[in-house]
Parts: C-alpha cells; sequence; structure tokens
C-alpha cells in the first residue's frame, strides 16, 4: 500500500514517526501521478498515524511498546520487525504501538507521552484489538545509568515496586475494555549502555515479578528465549544488532515465534 500527502501551503512543524525503517519519499510541487518529483528521502513517517480498514476482524493484536517493538535494528525497507514477523506467524492484524525511546511511567520531549497515559489512544481507541502484548519498561530503568546522551530524559532512578505498579495500571485499563493483557519479560541488555548494577538488579526483580505473580493473562518470557546461554544478563550473540540492547532480524523472528507460540 502507498499513501501519498498533498500540502498545498507551509504546514509548520510535521508530526512524525522518526524510527520508521521503511523510506519515504518526499518533493516539491504538486505531484500526484507516478514516481518523478519525489526527489529526497526518509525512513521517518510524517503527519499518518494510521491507515484504518474495514476487514471485520476483531482478532487484533496491539504490540505495546519502545524501540524494541519500534523494530530500532531491523533492515530498513525490509519489514523485518518483529511486528511483521509475529503476524506472518499468527495469520492475524499486528499493530505496531512501539515508539523508540519510550517510557513507562514519564512523559518525555523526545519520545513522547509516557505508555500509561498513551495507551487508550494508541491501543485501546483502536478497533478490532482483543490482545495487547506489553514490553515497556527497560528505558525507565536504564536511561539513569548514562549521562552520555541528553535525550534520555527524564531519567530519575525507579525502583522495580514503581515498574510494577506501571504495568498494574496497565493492566487495569486494559481489562476494563476487555482486553487480554499479555506481559513479556525484559530483554537481557547486559554490556549496554542502559546497563549498570542498580539496572541489573531492578530488571531482574521486574522480570520475576512478571514470571511468577500471575497477574498477566498470559506470559512471554522473552528474556530466557533471547539470553546468551554463558551469560544470561547479556542478548545471544546471534540476536544482537550490536548495541547489546536491541535484537537484529534473526532475534526480531525468535521474539516472533516465542509470542506466537503463546498467542
Amino acid at each position: 500500500m502507498v499513501v501519498t500527502l498533498y500540502f498545498d501551503a507551509a504546514t509548520g512543524p510535521a508530526t512524525f514517526h522518526a524510527q520508521a525503517f521503511a523510506t519515504s519519499y518526499r518533493g516539491a510541487g504538486c505531484l500526484l501521478s507516478g514516481g518523478e518529483g519525489f526527489t529526497e528521502s526518509s525512513e521517518s513517517w510524517y503527519f499518518l498515524s494510521g491507515v484504518d480498514t474495514d476487514s471485520g476482524r476483531t482478532d487484533g493484536i496491539a504490540l505495546f511498546g519502545d524501540s524494541i517493538t519500534d523494530g530500532f535494528g531491523s533492515t530498513p525497507g525490509a519489514d523485518r520487525r518483529w511486528s511483521d514477523a509475529l503476524a506472518e506467524r499468527t495469520g492475524r492484524p499486528v499493530l505496531n504501538a512501539g515508539i523508540g525511546g519510550n517510557l513507562l511511567l514519564n512523559d518525555s520531549a523526545w519520545y513522547g507521552e509516557k505508555g500509561l497515559r498513551r495507551l487508550g489512544r494508541d491501543v485501546l481507541q483502536l478497533a478490532g484489538v482483543d490482545t495487547v502484548v506489553v514490553l515497556l519498561g527497560l528505558n525507565d530503568i536504564g536511561f539513569s545509568e548514562t549521562d552520555a546522551q541528553p535525550t534520555y530524559k527524564p531519567a530519575p532512578v525507579v525502583s522495580a515496586g514503581e515498574v510494577i505498579g506501571g504495568y498494574r495500571e496497565l493492566i487495569r485499563q486494559a481489562r476494563s475494555r476487555g482486553l487480554t493483557v499479555t506481559g513479556a519479560t525484559l530483554l537481557p541488555f547486559g554490556g549496554s549502555d542502559h546497563w549498570g548494577e542498580r539496572a541489573a538488579k531492578v530488571s531482574h526483580e521486574v522480570n520475576e515479578w512478571v514470571r511468577c505473580a500471575g497477574e498477566f493473562s498470559e506470559v512471554v518470557d522473552l528474556n530466557r528465549v533471547m539470553a546468551d546461554p554463558d551469560d544470561g544478563d547479556r542478548l545471544h550473540p546471534a540476536y544482537d544488532f550490536g548495541d547489546h540492547l536491541h535484537p537484529n532480524d534473526e532475534g526480531y523472528v525468535v521474539m516472533a515465534e516465542a509470542v506466537s507460540r503463546r498467542l
């Protein structure tokens, strides 16, 4: 599907999805037919936030997360995010509600509204969704471990209890709309710029709660399926994009297979 947008005057600042991992084309003037004149390209999507189709399906899956759900590390233009792989394996509609850098507990000038606030807009108001998979919170835990990135703000030190409280609120909101809520454990991120002694402790506690508390309808232990067999705190080298934080194409396939088995 191709969507073309035309503006007959300057719009001012544009809303955009920064890391679309797909190519958009820009041109000047009235370019309503053919491909000529679109001389600039970008890997961001501008203005358009979604396209509704009247399929009659009511078994849609919404993936709610950060840059890992957004598909960072996948091959641009190849549709190799784990949302793409999950749609192929389940045959169900899959909606990607991932925002790179997004936080569960705090709004960010760079990475948008916090997960607790945007769930309603990005998942609960969408037609045809009956399941939401939550994979969010790693940035809340890891941003405070580094001063290298000025965009990693706000970066308060958060406890496992605060993250768990955020999960409970997401579960409450989703169930109030009749959705099944699947929780995913946070992926290993040892060696990344989000890692540190405190982040390790909090992530271990959060993942153990997800596995054992019984508060999600279903649990997918992505931490275990993605871990290096020689060091459970690190991504498996075969699945590591290279920053020890984001999976590569192969890693995203493994994630999708694990989730599809639970769904």
